[in-house]
């Protein structure tokens, strides 16, 4: 059996390559040519989770299962906050054929479906992202935005000004652009067009007061019911998706809390990015309107990555 490690999956998964996989999983996914179960998610002691999570791609007939750690507390130890594998077993023979680092799928395939959203809702012209959060994530979102826009510049907040602001130096000179990283959440987010909300943050850390009309926000940190990163205003006042229908009714925070005060019912989402980019149901309806796209992640998005590292060529 072969093995990926997280150095081979950073160097052959790039942005453009995995945006692509990602969006054809994400279409599979929403039109039926995918089998999945809803993950399940294990708490272990302060916060910590394991998740689960099986699936099967029917064009390839390949089939798999990411097993995922969340220990939101390694980025101040220098790890990975997501750690673990995804396992291939090939559809004909049934054997398993590849062992992949899916910390590091994890990292490039979450950035990459927020760049397929944020293809499919925000305006053409946008050209100002805002970060929340400085972590993992923050960069791997930085790198996938800008292959999808026109990014001219990227604000940065976290809640250590210190470390935003070494992030925004090293993006800055990655991706040649300003970066410029922000002491209040409020300010970073004043002139955005595009906003990632990608923080472990257990209450709201974006107001619905600080959003320009005609805002595209992808809602990343929170993986399971429970912790929050938006207020409820900006969950009532958004055309909201997500990338999986079953899992934002039931593992989907802020849309479920906004539901428990009674402020809308599950005919406000409006459908799944795969069902946007197939066709059958409508996204951005105009300039002004504010979307969202909550990402809780499909192993749709992370069998297509892992299958494509095991079947291409260096």
């Amino acid at each position: 059996m072969r093995f990926i490690d997280r150095a081979e999956v950073a160097r052959r998964l790039t942005y453009p390559c995995c945006i692509a996989l990602v969006r054809d999983a994400m279409v599979a996914f929403s039109t039926g040519e995918t089998r999945q179960l809803l993950r399940s998610i294990l708490p272990l002691s302060d916060g910590r989770l394991f998740g689960v999570m099986p699936g099967a791609l029917s064009a390839q007939g390949a089939f798999g299962a990411k097993l995922i750690s969340v220990f939101h507390g390694n980025a101040e130890r220098g790890r990975q906050s997501h750690q673990g594998v995804v396992v291939l077993f090939d559809g004909e023979s049934g054997e398993p054929v590849c062992l992949l680092h899916a910390g590091e799928i994890t990292a490039i395939r979450t950035g990459a479906a927020s760049a397929v959203a944020t293809a499919a809702l925000a305006r053409p012209e946008a050209a100002r992202l805002a970060i929340l959060g400085c972590g993992e994530q923050a960069l791997s979102h930085a790198r996938a935005l800008v292959v999808v826009r026109p990014i001219r510049e990227i604000a940065l907040w976290g809640r250590s000004l210190p470390k935003a602001q070494d992030l925004a130096r090293r993006l800055a000179a990655e991706l040649a652009r300003p970066v410029l990283a922000h002491a209040d959440a409020r300010e970073a987010v004043a002139e955005a067009d595009v906003i990632c909300t990608v923080t472990s943050a257990s209450e709201p850390i974006l107001q619905s007061a600080w959003v320009r009309p005609g805002t595209h926000i992808n809602v990343v940190g929170s993986s399971h019911a429970g912790p929050v990163e938006v207020d409820h205003d900006l969950v009532v006042r958004a055309r909201f998706f997500a990338d999986s229908r079953e899992g934002v009714l039931r593992q989907g925070a802020e849309f479920l809390r906004a539901k428990e005060a009674g402020l809308m019912d599950d005919a406000h989402l409006a459908g799944e990015i795969g069902e946007v980019l197939a066709g059958r149901v409508g996204g951005r309806r105009n300039a002004q309107e504010v979307t969202i796209y909550k990402s809780l992640g499909h192993i749709a998005q992370d069998l297509a990555s892992a299958w494509w590292l095991y079947r291409s060529e260096e």
